[in-house]
């Protein structure tokens, strides 16, 4: 079974977002793993987003990638620009993967603005999930 690691800056919404798309468009056939470089706690607007698309995230945690370093990943895939800067190097043959998905956490506006903001993110982050694993598992 692949495992894979989703990585984020704090893990409070992309990584975690991937992390529910690709536990379900996965199954069976990966373990996933989501983790920050800090953590931020799992986002409110995320799991409310994921909600409406089907998918409950509100049981995940925000992890530290510290956690995993005795893990051997078959992909690591970060999410943002800054936590690929910052990722540590992993001792493994985990092939790496990078999209530097927008932030829906600095999105401003009303309520509804910035949720249509996470939502836009979703879509994204779903479209990139479901390429990945049709590509890659």
């Amino acid at each position: 079974m692949k495992k894979i690691l989703v990585l984020c800056t704090g893990n409070s919404c992309r990584s975690q977002i991937a992390e529910g798309f690709l536990r379900h468009f996965a199954g069976n056939a990966a373990e996933i793993y989501s983790a920050g470089v800090e953590t931020h706690g799992v986002n409110p607007r995320a799991i409310a987003t994921m909600a409406e698309a089907g998918i409950d995230i509100s049981g995940h945690t925000s992890n530290n990638v510290a956690e995993y370093t005795g893990i051997d990943f078959d992909y690591v895939i970060t999410v943002c620009d800054n936590a690929k800067e910052r990722c540590p190097v992993f001792p493994s043959r985990a092939e790496k993967f990078h999209e530097n998905f927008p932030d829906p956490a600095k999105a401003t506006g009303t309520e509804a603005e910035i949720m249509q903001q996470f939502r836009d993110v979703r879509e994204i982050i779903r479209n990139y999930c479901e390429r990945f694993v049709a590509q890659q598992l």
